[in-house]
């Protein structure tokens, strides 16, 4: 199963693709980290970013998209810009998206018999909650 991990962050949504097959992960090379949005006020841009996500979702032939979900109140509640970018990803036709919140992504890992550490995988520092998220995902099913 290949998932698409992402964290959405300001006017990025940071991605991180991997592969559950026959109990052997793998982390999937991809053309992109993040697609990014200028101005999510303009109808435009939320349709290119729409677009933009879809293509490369189908150009990798995701199976299951995870989105890392964030707090709607409090100190670390996640901006408005975000939610837009969270609801294009949602209203993808032909999609599976789901949400994972960090509680129990950290959960998951936490019972996880499989070890995986962030530093050996490749990826770059800011890819590392869209990997966790993916991972916790996988793990989970």
């Amino acid at each position: 199963m290949k998932v698409c991990g992402v964290e959405l962050k300001a006017n990025d949504a940071i991605i991180s693709l991997m592969d559950l097959t026959d109990g052997l992960y793998t982390l999937l090379d991809c053309r992109v980290k993040k697609i990014s949005i200028q101005d999510a006020s303009d109808r435009d841009e939320i349709n290119k970013f729409q677009f933009d996500f879809d293509k490369l979702m189908e150009d990798y032939q995701v199976d299951h998209i995870v989105v890392r979900e964030r707090m709607t109140k409090g100190k670390f509640a996640g901006g408005s810009v975000s939610f837009k970018l969270e609801a294009a990803i949602q209203l993808l036709n032909k999609r599976s998206v789901s949400l994972l919140s960090p509680a129990r992504t950290k959960e998951i890992l936490k019972q996880s018999k499989v070890v995986m550490d962030f530093d050996e995988t490749g990826l770059k520092q800011f890819q590392e909650q869209a990997f966790m998220t993916a991972f916790a995902y996988l793990e989970s099913l």
